[in-house]
C-alpha cells in the first residue's frame, strides 16, 4: 500500500510519462495538442482519461449547469453516435445520468473502460497506454469533424 505522497508521486509520474509518450502525435488537424488536458473548445464538454484503482477510463463528459443546454449537447452527441462509434471502431457506453462520486454531481458520460490494470504497477503502463492512446487519437479525429455540429450551441 502506498502513502498518500507516494501515490501522488506515482500518479504524476504516470501522467508525465504518458504525456511524453503522446507528445510526438499531432492532432487530426495537424496541430500540437496537450493530450492530457485536451481542449474541446466547448464550455463544460471535456475529454477525460483516468486510471482509478484497477480501471482505465477514457470518455466524453458533459457538465453544463443549465439542464436545457446540457440536454441539447447530449442530443447532439446522440445524433453523432453512429459517426463516433464508426470513427472509434467500437461502441462506447452512454450514461446520461452518471454520478460523480467525489462531488455527487450528475453529468452525461460517453466512455470506455478497461478493467484489471493499475497505474501503481509500472508493468501495466504499456497496456494502459495502448488502451488510452488509440482511443484518444480517434476521439480527436471524431472531434475534428464533429465539433462544427455544436457551433450553434456555443
Amino acid at each position: 500500500m502506498y502513502s498518500r505522497e507516494e501515490a501522488s508521486k506515482m500518479r504524476k509520474e504516470f501522467w508525465t510519462t504518458f504525456g511524453q509518450y503522446l507528445t510526438h502525435y499531432l492532432s487530426a488537424d495537424g496541430l500540437k495538442v496537450h493530450w492530457i488536458n485536451y481542449k474541446t473548445g466547448l464550455k463544460d464538454v471535456y475529454f477525460r482519461m483516468d486510471v482509478i484503482k484497477k480501471e482505465s477510463f477514457i470518455g466524453i463528459e458533459l457538465h453544463h449547469r443549465d439542464v436545457g443546454i446540457w440536454e441539447l449537447f447530449y442530443e447532439q452527441f446522440l445524433e453523432l453516435r453512429q459517426y463516433l462509434h464508426t470513427t472509434l471502431g467500437e461502441e462506447w457506453i452512454w450514461d446520461p445520468n452518471y454520478l460523480l462520486s467525489d462531488t455527487g454531481k450528475l453529468i452525461g458520460r460517453i466512455y470506455q473502460i478497461h478493467h484489471g490494470l493499475t497505474l501503481f504497477n509500472k508493468n501495466h503502463w504499456p497496456e494502459i497506454f495502448q488502451f488510452l492512446k488509440p482511443r484518444m487519437l480517434k476521439l480527436d479525429e471524431f472531434w475534428s469533424n464533429a465539433k462544427y455540429s455544436f457551433d450553434t450551441l456555443k
